[in-house]
């Protein structure tokens, strides 16, 4: 049986809501260092949109209202979305800090953890919670 995939897509990837789409794709794009895979424009607005990390789509998303939903952003319900994104980078001191310059909102600063991930949390500009992380060589010491 032929893989019923298109090239570069996951099994799964997450299919967010989105106030704007179109902010939400520059912003991914400063903040995390995704890249655009597509974009389907209608009256010149994002209604849908693609993006890959490291060759791989890791996520999709379209506006609030988009093909006749109701679904809503986090921050359009004043929620604290219960999932996040764990996202490995080479750096997570310099992935936080992009973040945060291009607009997300820290929730923990880089630290080393005692599951053996050096890690940071930020909140996007829709409220969606992102992960960084980046295995350590060695498991910190227990306290």
């Amino acid at each position: 049986m032929a893989d019923p995939r298109p090239r570069q897509m996951p099994w799964l990837t997450p299919y967010l809501t989105v106030r704007n789409a179109d902010k939400t794709l520059v912003f991914y794009q400063k903040a995390l260092g995704f890249k655009t895979m597509g974009a389907m424009r209608e009256k010149g607005k994002v209604q849908h949109a693609s993006m890959s990390y490291k060759g791989k789509c890791v996520v999709m998303f379209a506006p609030e209202g988009a093909f006749g939903g109701t679904d809503k952003a986090p921050k359009t319900l004043k929620i604290s979305a219960p999932e996040m994104f764990y996202l490995y980078v080479d750096d997570v001191d310099a992935a936080h800090q992009q973040a945060v310059k291009a607009g997300a909102k820290s929730l923990s600063k880089p630290a080393d953890q005692f599951w053996g991930d050096r890690f940071a949390q930020v909140s996007d500009i829709d409220g969606y919670k992102w992960g960084f992380a980046k295995k350590l060589a060695k498991r910190p010491p227990k306290k």
